[in-house]
């Protein structure tokens, strides 16, 4: 089927590009900002093929037009796509088909102003919507055609996204909508996390949104140990194997953040058990604290490095009445029939940004493993490009031979409406 585009259209960013592809043509945040020097809204500068932006995000106001995974701006996401369209994609969209991607439980409010969008103010001329986890099952299926995914037509995605984190069990390219569990956290709560550790440690950084993502990404962590590494970021001096200074722009010799020293960022990586010992006191250094107190264009981070994504693991400890990744996946097998459940744990698939923190896939399995039956086998898979999986998928399926048999066209949305063309998208409800 020729011309149709592929749109994740992700909580924190857009994925975007032509079916049959490889990748997509463009992958750019999904909001409007407003740096200092700026009095209007401008688009973001695409972040895949690399940017070599140098805009001074520092305090820059943002604008998203989804919240916790779903859209509650339509106009904001009409100007959004407008741009997209025109600008990168360079599509009519009249002449084009569009697949869609869109989470699982979205209330038919938020269906009906999607499509909406789609068929009123873009007028394409049909639209499929499918959710992100079947779009993982099929390309992991697809690159794998002798794995068990493929074998099985069985796996559990979970998608740690942005806005949320999905366990989503997936049979025959299904969806099964009625099992998958969900856990209100995502990257966009991680680095709220990572705000609030900052300024009240450091220096105040609670405006810093596209700061503090450049700082979780570059130096958060997964400890496989926490109490350990607790120990650990106490002690001075070079002892501290979890030390390390995040240099904050300053507008003139340099507009983006950066790591200081990459070596000593990456000092974690010597952990192991002898590291232990105890090393006397373990206050901050008084150079360091006085430094930091005087030098406001830089602060240091120890523990906050890997209790950032601790959030996922073990919500509980940081107050949040919900359950931990781990468990999560295990209710989400629970709710299969038994039978599923053997091939579910062995086919796991890690996809969405915050699956990147080193680590993440060894302290998923060593906090699964002892909730499963002991005769399981237990196997986590993960992704080349985790925040390209979704996209991918969509890639794969909306250049099948079938594809265009399951798309909803204009005309049929204009005579049936929105709630019944929503019947032709399979979303596991069987």
């Amino acid at each position: 089927m020729s011309n149709v585009v592929v749109l994740d259209n992700g909580g924190g960013l857009l994925k975007a590009g032509h079916a049959g592809d490889d990748d997509p043509t463009t992958v750019i945040p999904n909001c409007l900002y407003r740096p200092l020097s700026s009095k209007k809204f401008i688009h973001p500068s695409p972040l895949f093929p690399s940017s070599t932006a140098t805009e001074d995000l520092t305090s820059a106001a943002v604008r998203r037009p989804i919240d916790r995974g779903y859209l509650i701006n339509p106009d904001l996401q009409r100007d959004i796509w407008s741009h997209l369209f025109s600008t990168h994609l360079k599509i009519s969209p009249p002449n084009s088909t569009l697949l869609l991607t869109e989470p699982l439980f979205a209330l038919p409010s938020i269906q009906r102003a999607a499509d909406e969008l789609v068929f009123e103010d873009f007028g394409f001329k049909s639209l499929h919507v499918a959710d992100p986890a079947k779009l993982v099952h099929i390309y992991e299926a697809n690159r794998q055609p002798h794995g068990l995914a493929a074998t099985a037509q069985c796996s559990l995605v979970v998608d740690c996204g942005f806005s949320f984190t999905h366990a989503t069990p997936v049979y025959q390219n299904v969806a099964l909508s009625y099992a998958a569990k969900r856990i209100d956290l995502g990257g966009k709560a991680l680095t709220n996390y990572l705000k609030e550790l900052v300024s009240y440690r450091s220096v105040n950084v609670m405006d810093q949104s596209f700061i503090i993502d450049d700082v979780k990404e570059k130096l958060c962590f997964v400890s496989d140990d926490v109490a350990r590494d607790l120990q650990i970021a106490r002690r001075r001096g070079k002892d501290n194997l979890m030390r390390c200074t995040y240099v904050l722009p300053d507008g003139v010799t340099h507009t983006n953040g950066f790591v200081k020293d990459e070596k000593e960022a990456e000092g974690y990586k010597m952990l192991s058990l002898e590291n232990i010992e105890d090393h006397g006191d373990s206050g901050e250094r008084v150079q360091d604290r006085k430094k930091s107190d005087l030098n406001k264009n830089e602060f240091d981070l120890t523990n906050e490095r890997f209790l950032v994504p601790e959030m996922l693991f073990h919500p509980v400890d940081l107050g949040l009445n919900q359950a931990g990744l781990a468990e999560c996946i295990v209710r989400a097998v629970n709710a299969c029939s038994s039978l599923l459940h053997p091939v579910l744990y062995e086919s796991i698939i890690l996809t969405g940004g915050s699956t990147l923190f080193p680590r993440f896939a060894e302290r998923l399995e060593l906090e699964l493993r002892p909730l499963i039956p002991e005769d399981y086998h237990l196997k986590i898979i993960t992704q080349e490009d985790p925040i390209l999986g979704v996209w991918r998928g969509g890639s794969f399926l909306a250049s099948s031979p079938e594809f265009e048999g399951t798309c909803v066209t204009k005309a049929e949305y204009e005579e049936l409406g929105s709630a019944r063309c929503r019947l032709k998208f399979s979303h596991g409800k069987v």
